[in-house]
């Protein structure tokens, strides 16, 4: 896998994003985008996707905790549909169970005030999925490596 990978933290309010390293390496926060309508954040996300040469976007899908359907990845899934049409690049749904909550976890043992919090919240919970994607993929790379060497 080579070029940037670009994450969304979906929600019904904003959005926050984080693009890798051109290494697929490090995630790194941009911006939270605030939402509008639906054809302005496509196009402000197809911008992003443009300006930093984006190979491939995952979009955190919130499931349940036993791994269901909910109302929220329903609209995931329909904003995926809609994104996928619109950018040049595979969008995949990736699992997002606890990334919120560990964003929430992260910031309140940070200190900053709850209104800085708030604000940030969107953006770390997008760096974390990203960082969790590319570790996820960076390990299963040393395994077919390791698979790889063991063959006579």
């Amino acid at each position: 896998m080579s070029g940037r990978i670009l994450a969304i933290d979906f929600g019904s309010r904003r959005m926050g994003l984080a693009v890798s390293d051109a290494l697929g390496i490090t995630a790194q926060g941009l911006p939270t985008l605030e939402r509008t309508r639906v054809d302005a954040d496509l196009q402000h996300i197809r911008d992003i996707v443009e300006e930093h040469a984006v190979a491939r976007v995952i979009v955190g899908n919130p499931v349940s905790h036993a791994g269901g359907v909910t109302a929220m990845s329903r609209q995931v899934a329909a904003f995926v549909e809609k994104l996928s049409a619109r950018v040049a690049c595979p969008v995949e749904l990736w699992d997002e169970r606890l990334t919120t909550a560990e964003a929430t976890r992260m910031l309140r043992s940070s200190g900053i005030s709850i209104e800085k919090r708030r604000e940030a919240r969107d953006r770390v919970s997008a760096v974390l999925l990203l960082q969790g994607y590319l570790d996820f993929q960076a390990n299963e790379r040393a395994r077919t490596l390791a698979a790889e060497s063991e063959r006579p």
